[in-house]
């Protein structure tokens, strides 16, 4: 069963930095993409960061310059690091990924969501 599995939510002051990871367990033939969404109450979810298999990565522009995003030694972990962080970065933020399973079928697959927020 694969599944994404996502830390290192938590409150934090505007100005200070957190680091989100999600690592994608089980019984895995590739990854295609990976990445981060986040959705703030009543508002839609939206892309903050996203690498592909390419090694292409796209950053909301609300974030560019303060976030960080790479995949770590493991190769099955993507890491989100933010910096300088604003109270309008306050929201879910859920990890996103299209895998291959050991069946080489293609799915989209959700992490359960970390909150992060963000006090003025």
């Amino acid at each position: 069963q694969v599944q994404l599995v996502e830390s290192g939510g938590g409150l934090v002051q505007t100005g200070e930095s957190l680091r989100l990871s999600c690592a994608a367990t089980g019984r895995i033939h590739a990854i295609d993409s990976m990445g981060w969404y986040r959705q703030a109450p009543g508002k839609q979810r939206e892309l903050v960061a996203m690498l592909n298999s390419a090694g292409s990565t796209n950053y909301a522009d609300s974030v560019k310059g303060r976030f960080t995003f790479y995949r770590d030694t493991a190769k099955n972990t993507v890491v989100l690091r933010m910096n300088s962080l604003k109270p309008e970065d306050t929201a879910v933020y859920y990890c996103n990924a299209a895998i291959f399973g050991e069946d080489i079928r293609l799915q989209h697959y959700w992490g359960q969501g970390t909150q992060v927020t963000v006090s003025s």
